[in-house]
């Protein structure tokens, strides 16, 4: 059980910090878009890179490559979050993961209907209101220090994941391209040969990722957005080590006895001592879960680089409020879907199912907490700029919905901040 509250708090502690990376990553991508080196700015992001694959050619410019190849990174640590919470952590009974399971469900449905009332003649950025940014999220947590509980966490934690599934399942069935149905053939061929692996008890991760490069080429070539890749990869690579915990500590306690009682006068390692450190590497390598190993590689590299450059790339939006006027309704939709879907959303769909006993609150999580993270959940920021970049191909609109964006999610984090401050005051009295 230790084992698992230090990895949560890892988790907390690195997505936190990679909050306050996004916050300067974004605030110097506006800073440069509005400046002399504009241009520069436009120009690099544009530039055209390509691979050849055989007859296969992938060739898109960089900001393509950051949002469709990056973010499959990103998308593959998203994927192994949500299987281990589903196996392991608050989704992995029903009891735990039926309020935030709800909560999540409510911060999705109303977000997209709020837009939609807004603009029912053009809905296709529904989906934009819908998602949660965690490390921003976290990150504001974090300065609150110990007036934040640790079931608050928890609960934004678990909504959070079960939004990020959700939004998977919406790039995957709505914001697709013209899908070439030529290459189904060969990326279920990939991904039944990926289950292979698994159930042949295969841990090494290197064949799992080899065959991810390949399935992300022709989820690419289908034309589904190859983000979704990095998500079903991460299904298929196995959660159990190859051995047990109680062998290891069997394994390394008698090699570390043989490192001990070859211990000699030169300050050198002998041939003895140096296979008792080899079989413990062995066993180290062999009892860690391959799922967490490669969440744990990913998770540094997609906090303090990925979305930091996903950040720095997309956010560069020349703040020109006269664009924000000419598509004022998908704007509105925008903000109002994030600052009044997102906690009506959470809120009301708890509550209603609390008071019929469909779920039960956690004894530890008040109401006024439950609305503060209604508001935090309105902090969209990463997910909803990535979405909108799937959602519109006008430049004019992309940087008015960034705008609305932006709004929205500093308003929620404002509100977010005196709910919780004013919980955790309540809390005390």
């Amino acid at each position: 059980m230790t084992k698992y509250i230090d990895t949560f708090q890892d988790f907390i502690s690195k997505e936190a910090l990679s909050g306050f990376l996004l916050f300067g990553a974004t605030l110097l991508a506006v800073i440069v878009a509005n400046s002399s080196l504009s241009q520069m700015y436009y120009d690099l992001w544009h530039m055209p890179l390509g691979i050849h694959l055989g007859d296969t050619v992938v060739s898109m410019n960089l900001t393509y490559w950051i949002n469709d190849g990056l973010m499959a990174l990103f998308f593959l640590m998203v994927g192994l979050e949500i299987k281990r919470e589903l196996l392991l952590g608050e989704l992995s009974s029903v009891k735990k993961a039926s309020f935030p399971v709800v909560a999540a469900v409510g911060g999705m449905i109303v977000p997209a209907l709020v837009y939609v009332g807004f603009n029912q003649d053009n809905p296709i950025g529904f989906g934009i209101p819908m998602a949660t940014d965690i490390a921003f999220a976290l990150g504001i947590l974090l300065l609150l220090g110990n007036k934040v509980s640790p079931q608050l966490k928890l609960f934004l934690v678990a909504l959070a994941v079960v939004d990020d599934l959700g939004a998977v399942v919406v790039v995957a069935t709505v914001y697709t391209n013209e899908i070439h149905s030529a290459y189904f053939l060969h990326a279920g061929i990939i991904y039944a040969l990926l289950w292979l692996l698994n159930f042949k008890g295969i841990k090494s991760l290197v064949p799992y990722l080899i065959l991810g490069i390949f399935l992300w080429v022709y989820i690419h070539a289908i034309g589904v957005h190859a983000t979704i890749a990095g998500v079903l990869l991460a299904f298929a690579i196995p959660i159990s080590s190859k051995i047990r915990e109680r062998d290891f500590i069997k394994n390394s306690r008698k090699a570390i006895d043989e490192f001990e009682k070859n211990i000699d006068e030169i300050p050198l390692l002998n041939h003895h001592q140096i296979d008792a450190l080899e079989n413990v590497a062995y066993g180290y390598d062999k009892v860690q879960n391959p799922l967490v190993k490669l969440e744990h590689l990913l998770h540094g590299f997609s906090a303090f680089f990925i979305m930091p450059l996903f950040a720095f790339a997309n956010a560069g939006v020349l703040i020109d409020f006269s664009a924000a006027s000419q598509h004022a309704m998908v704007v509105f939709g925008v903000i109002s879907g994030l600052l009044i879907g997102k906690p009506i959303g959470i809120i009301f769909f708890t509550y209603v199912a609390s008071k019929l006993q469909l779920i039960s609150k956690p004894d530890n999580l008040s109401w006024a907490e439950v609305v503060a993270v209604g508001f935090l959940g309105g902090i969209g920021f990463t997910m909803s700029i990535f979405i909108t970049s799937l959602a519109f191909s006008d430049e004019s609109l992309i940087a008015a919905v960034k705008l609305g964006i932006f709004a929205a999610s500093f308003l929620a984090a404002v509100f977010g901040v005196l709910l919780i401050n004013s919980a955790a005051k309540a809390k005390r009295v």
